[in-house]
């Protein structure tokens, strides 16, 4: 093994190598090439996988919205076609029901597709998106509070008519510099005072800007101040960590039938958002691209793993005479084979290693571009390659390098002596 290793071999072989620089160059070009391309298609697929996880804002993936819709088949007498409301009594009664739910969060809105103006402050009006909420609602749509406060139980119980506002809706009905916190808005005619400011990122691809313009009460003084009573519009729904609300909707779905009187084979009376299938769905997609990456980028590599044994092959030809009289003073088989062997992986490895210092380069660049921009609501941020990637392109070059030689060693061993010997 020492033998094997020794500086003679080395040297010989960085001399068969270097014998035919340009020749040398073209073939490890092709491995380069392999490795650089398979790295960047896979930092291009995390750079995306990135890109729309950042669309989702943070949100609890784990969760659907739930909302009614008309009855499609008649039940207990009651015709099909009919409307039906959500009531705050069947939040309860689906926690109880389903206890693998971590947040049931009913909720009512107000503006959005209407398109009203809706909210007024002094001479200034705006047609803003508000919604009455429960606390958890900003675990499961994450925002940041840029000022004051968000609303708690203590709101929810007392039914205060407080408000959080978004930077949009600050910036909308408030001069630059005024004090927001402790103002009144009124909403629809009702006033509410202000307790907080947020902000929050672009969910799902959406403009940002539209995300701040939102206005976020208590979800008792919504329904007190605009005559809502028991109704709950729709539901934002979360199950616990280990728990798929896409296995867990079903069992939500038979409460609210069961409560309202719907059919259990109706499928279209309870309309729903199943955001974590849609989650699901796209983390397949990502395991389907890191597929192809891999895929292509080994095909690439192949073909210049087939450059390199095609030239070791050339190099065993040109060294026919060496082989012979190295056969003749009683060099094994082995020795010769491991020499073949060893300068293809040499080969291999070296130009392999520089295509993955070559992308490596080039992500560092992309990055820092990316940094200087905001990439809020691009679908694409942050490419990047983990160290187990690294790990496995250097297996696979190993291997490569390996099979590369093997070939070209099996027919450097085949040489016999005394015709190496009489080759001119």
């Amino acid at each position: 093994m020492s033998k094997l290793f020794s500086r003679d071999i080395w040297s010989e072989i960085i001399e068969a190598l270097s014998s035919n620089w340009f020749r040398t160059l073209l073939t490890a070009f092709g491995v380069l090439w392999g490795i650089f391309i398979l790295v960047i298609l896979l930092a291009a697929g995390k750079g995306l996988e990135n890109g729309v996880k950042q669309g989702f804002g943070g949100m609890a993936t784990n969760s659907m919205f739930m909302w009614t819709q008309t009855a499609s088949k008649p039940y207990k007498g009651l015709p099909k076609g009919r409307r039906y409301n959500f009531k705050i009594g069947d939040v309860e009664a689906i926690k109880q029901s389903v206890p693998d739910l971590r947040f049931v969060s009913p909720r009512n809105q107000l503006g959005g597709f209407r398109g009203n103006n809706n909210v007024v402050r002094g001479l200034k009006t705006g047609a803003y998106n508000v919604y009455g909420d429960y606390p958890e609602i900003i675990q499961q749509q994450p925002m940041d509070i840029t000022s004051g406060r968000f609303i708690n139980y203590s709101d929810i119980q007392d039914k205060r008519k407080v408000a959080v506002i978004g930077e949009s809706v600050r910036k909308g009905l408030y001069e630059t510099g005024e004090e927001v916190i402790g103002s009144y808005i009124k909403i629809n005619g009702v006033n509410f005072m202000v307790i907080g400011t947020y902000t929050k990122k672009s969910q799902g691809g959406g403009d940002p800007e539209e995300n701040q313009k939102e206005i976020y009460v208590p979800f008792t003084s919504f329904s007190q101040a605009f005559n809502m009573g028991e109704i709950v519009g729709w539901m934002a729904i979360t199950a616990n960590d280990g728990a798929s609300i896409t296995e867990l909707k079903s069992r939500v779905f038979d409460v609210v039938k069961a409560r309202h009187s719907i059919s259990p084979d109706d499928d279209r009376a309870v309309g729903n958002f199943d955001l974590y299938q849609e989650y699901s769905q796209i983390n397949g997609l990502f395991v389907a691209l890191n597929f192809v990456a891999y895929f292509v980028g080994i095909l690439v590599l192949l073909s210049g793993i087939i450059g390199i044994s095609n030239i070791m092959l050339i190099v065993v030809k040109e060294r026919t005479k060496e082989i012979g009289i190295r056969r003749a003073l009683g060099a094994t088989p082995w020795e010769i084979r491991s020499q073949i062997l060893l300068e293809s992986i040499f080969l291999t490895i070296i130009s392999g290693m520089a295509g993955i210092v070559l992308a490596s380069g080039v992500l560092a660049l992309v990055n820092l571009v990316l940094d200087g921009m905001d990439t809020s609501t691009m679908m694409f941020a942050n490419p990047t390659v983990n160290i187990g990637v690294v790990f496995i392109a250097l297996l696979i070059l190993i291997v490569s390098g390996l099979l590369a030689g093997l070939i070209p060693a099996q027919t450097a061993i085949r040489v016999k002596p005394v015709d190496a010997l009489r080759t001119e």
